[in-house]
């Protein structure tokens, strides 16, 4: 899932996940360095980065909608429309 690759702002820690609890340390939680599919974060977190290469890729953001980017290429233009598909 592309979520994976958002990265964090905050600090967010979680349960030990099931199959990987710490025997001798039941109560110890988990800080993820990483978004996780799930998590009321990650749609944003990974929608950042993503939009963030863009430009550095030759991409211009649209003035009328943040999620359209613009690439011309010689005479070509790709277009390109992002969507998430979880609440920003």
């Amino acid at each position: 899932t592309a979520f994976f690759h958002g990265d964090l702002e905050e600090e967010v820690y979680m349960h030990q996940p099931q199959g990987f609890e710490d025997p001798k340390h039941l109560s110890y939680v988990c800080k993820l360095w990483k978004s996780l599919y799930g998590l009321k974060q990650a749609p944003r977190a990974w929608n950042a980065k993503f939009t963030g290469y863009l430009p550095a890729i030759g991409f211009e953001s649209s003035h009328s909608d943040p999620s359209l980017f613009v690439k011309h290429l010689g005479s070509d233009i790709v277009i390109l429309l992002l969507y998430v598909d979880d609440m920003l």
